[in-house]
C-alpha cells in the first residue's frame, strides 16, 4: 500500500494526489499540518522521513520518496496504467519542460515557507508580499501561456489526456486564484484548468476534498 504524507493546501502534495488519482492508485493519506502548532513538518519523526521538512513524502513498500516530480515519475514508471508522460522522447521533453516551468520556476518563489519568511523574518508588509507573488506568477504564466500556443496542446497541456504538466499546472492555478489572481489574461491556461477541474481525478485531489481541509 502507498502512503502519502500531504497537506491539503500544498501545491506539491496536490500534484501527487492528482497523479495518484489519474493512475487510480489507492493510498493511505497522512495529513501533515504545516501551519498550526508550530508545523508538524518540524517534528523529529517527520524530519527523519524527509530532512527538508516538506511535503509530499511518499512511502511505497518501505521505500521513502520525496520531491513531487520525482514521485510522479516514479509512479509512472512503477505503475504502468494511465501513463502521465508520452512515449516519444521529444514529447516527453516538452511535457517535462512545461511541468518544470511551474514546479521549478514559479512555485519555489511563491510557496508557503517563502511567503511566511517574508512576513515574519523580513517583516515585509502584505501589499509588498502580494506584489511579490503577483510579479512571479505573471512572469511565469506569461511564459507558460506562450509555450502552450502549440499544435501539441489539446484539451490538456499536451494532447487531450491529462498528464504530468497538468498535475503541476492545476495546483498552481488554484494557488494563484487563492491569492486573488485573475487568470483570464492567460486564456489557454484558464481553459485547460477549467477542463481538468471537471475530471473526477482532479476533483478528488482538490484541497477542499482532503480530510485535513479547514472549513
Amino acid at each position: 500500500m502507498l502512503t502519502l504524507y500531504s497537506y491539503f493546501r500544498s501545491s506539491a502534495a496536490y500534484r501527487v494526489r492528482i497523479a495518484l488519482a489519474l493512475k487510480n492508485l489507492p493510498f493511505d493519506l497522512i495529513p501533515v499540518e504545516l501551519v498550526r502548532h508550530g508545523g508538524e513538518q518540524h517534528t523529529p519523526a517527520y524530519h527523519a522521513l524527509n530532512p527538508q521538512n516538506l511535503v509530499p513524502t511518499l512511502i511505497d513498500d518501505g521505500a521513502v520518496l520525496t520531491q513531487s516530480l520525482a514521485i510522479i515519475e516514479y509512479l509512472d514508471e512503477a505503475y504502468g496504467a494511465a501513463p502521465l508522460l508520452p512515449k516519444n522522447p521529444l514529447a516527453r521533453a516538452r511535457v517535462r519542460s512545461l511541468a518544470q516551468l511551474v514546479a521549478c520556476d514559479i512555485h519555489p518563489l511563491d510557496n508557503l515557507r517563502v511567503l511566511r519568511w517574508l512576513a515574519h523574518e523580513m517583516q515585509v508588509e502584505k501589499p509588498i508580499r502580494d506584489a511579490w507573488y503577483s510579479h512571479w506568477i505573471t512572469i511565469g504564466f506569461d511564459a507558460l501561456e506562450a509555450r502552450l500556443q502549440s499544435p501539441e496542446t489539446g484539451r490538456c497541456s499536451h494532447g487531450d489526456a491529462p498528464g504530468l504538466a497538468d498535475c503541476c499546472l492545476i495546483p498552481q492555478v488554484h494557488n494563484a486564484r487563492s491569492h486573488s489572481i485573475d487568470v483570464s489574461p492567460w486564456p489557454t491556461i484558464a481553459r485547460i484548468a477549467e477542463y481538468c477541474n471537471t475530471l473526477p481525478a482532479f476533483q478528488a485531489a482538490h484541497p477542499d476534498a482532503q480530510p485535513d481541509a479547514i472549513a
